[in-house]
């Protein structure tokens, strides 16, 4: 029969991972502003371009990690949504991105893929999309765009040299697997930061 791991051994590595990274878990406070998105788009002709931003994506415990030494990974999700009455908006075109954040000690600035933010990471101008659509609509058709974005800050593979040393009294690498991809998974997914916003195309 296999052995689960010990209580005092999960509570040795959450509380060495904790302490590894030297992070608390994110706590809500009223005077911080929450996640969100914002976006504009324009149409002329078949071609769509959006601009996408995000806000108040990089929570103060995010932000200190971050100046640690940690990078932040950026995923976005934007999707052309044509509008039909009575009915399902038909998607129409779909693009995913992944940016990197990261922070410079040495510069004392940050950066979204390389591209200096003057301002910081509470706004984060996001890349650009521009769609082309098969045929140009009619006048009167009407579309819109959601744009979801995920900041993961550390990721279960970044963690997984310091929970590897930590379980190495287990019994079996079975059981030294299970925990520590557990542990990693909670850990990571406690270090994320996410929000979702539409915007309607509008045409010159």
């Amino acid at each position: 029969m296999r052995r689960r791991p010990g209580t005092s051994t999960r509570r040795r590595l959450a509380a060495a991972l904790v302490a590894a990274v030297g992070f608390c878990a994110p706590v809500a406070r009223a005077e911080e502003q929450p996640p969100r998105v914002n976006c504009s788009a324009t149409r002329v002709g078949r071609r769509v371009v959006v601009r996408p931003e995000a806000l108040a994506l990089v929570a103060p415990e995010l932000e200190r990690l971050m100046k640690l030494g940690l990078a932040g990974r950026l995923e976005v999700e934007l999707t052309l949504l044509r509008r039909r009455p009575l009915w399902f908006s038909e998607r129409m075109d779909e693009t995913k991105l992944t940016q990197v954040l990261a922070y410079s000690a040495k510069a004392g600035s940050w950066a979204l893929d390389g591209r200096p933010l003057e301002g910081g990471p509470g706004t984060l101008e996001l890349e650009r999309v521009a769609w082309m659509l098969d045929e140009e609509p009619e006048a009167e058709t009407a579309f819109v765009v959601e744009v979801r974005v995920r900041l993961q800050v550390v990721t279960t593979a970044s963690l997984g040299k310091v929970a590897q040393w930590l379980t190495q009294g287990e019994k079996t690498e079975a059981e030294r697997s299970a925990l520590t991809r557990s542990l990693l998974r909670t850990v990571a997914e406690d270090l994320t930061s996410g929000a979702e916003g539409r915007c309607t195309v509008q045409t010159p």
